[in-house]
């Protein structure tokens, strides 16, 4: 089992937000306890008294919020970083995130478009490895959020009647929708999804030029990462240049 975890970035209600990001991180189950194990171990050197409560959550992280207000700056930062780290260090795992411009959307709710991006693309890997004899299906796993019934009707709708790219075909069920609190795994999925938000809403790649090069791809061509901007419209972030490329 392929289990891709997700969280959103950016709100669609909130006019000051350009681009609505849903982006996380998929995972082979054997390197679900690996990955839980080091963000624990980080807590715990950050944390000790109560490790367990420590969230990481990357806005109160960059911020200083919460109980990260007891950490000094450039811990936080370093913390943020070697997280990002056992991502990119874990062979089991591949990102993922959709960045939408909500011009580029028309119509269309721009979560349910990054959404119906990342589902396909999560559903694609899965097919090349089904054609290379590893055979094994995946299911999507979000944060909590308001989009949790039209999520699981756009992704029903997806199984039975497709999107427009094609069918899902090897998804088990509809997505789960889970606390960020019971599981490191939502809390990687966050910092991805924040990383993400400060590159395509700030431009700030403090977080994502380590990541960039670890979202899903084939002999050099990225798949598990997509810029949607408006058209006619000419954008050199790292996604839209490797696009053209």
């Amino acid at each position: 089992m392929h289990l891709l975890y997700l969280d959103d970035s950016g709100s669609v209600k909130n006019a000051a937000d350009r681009h609505i990001i849903l982006a996380g991180f998929s995972v082979a189950e054997m390197g679900i306890h690996w990955l839980s194990n080091r963000l624990d171990g980080l807590a715990e050197r950050l944390w000790p008294d109560n490790p367990s409560s420590l969230e990481f959550h990357g806005t109160e992280m960059h911020n200083g919020k919460k109980q990260w207000r007891g950490i000094g700056k450039q811990d936080r930062i370093d913390a943020y970083h070697e997280a990002l780290g056992y991502l990119t260090q874990s062979r089991h795992s591949r990102l993922f995130c959709a960045s939408v411009h909500r011009r580029a959307a028309g119509i269309d709710d721009p979560m349910e478009l990054a959404f119906e991006h990342v589902a396909s693309r999560f559903d694609r890997m899965l097919g090349r490895f089904h054609k290379g004899g590893n055979t094994q299906r995946g299911l999507i796993v979000l944060d909590e959020s308001a989009y949790e019934t039209s999520l699981q009707a756009l992704a029903t709708q997806f199984r039975n009647h497709g999107h427009r790219w094609g069918q899902l075909h090897n998804i088990a069920e509809v997505p789960l929708f889970v606390n960020s609190k019971a599981t490191r795994m939502i809390q990687y999925a966050d910092l991805v999804a924040h990383a993400s938000r400060r590159y395509f809403e700030l431009g700030d790649p403090t977080y994502f030029d380590p990541i960039r090069t670890s979202f899903d791809s084939v002999g050099g061509q990225i798949h598990g990462l997509i810029h949607r901007v408006p058209g006619g419209e000419r954008c050199d972030c790292f996604s839209c240049v490797n696009w053209r490329a």
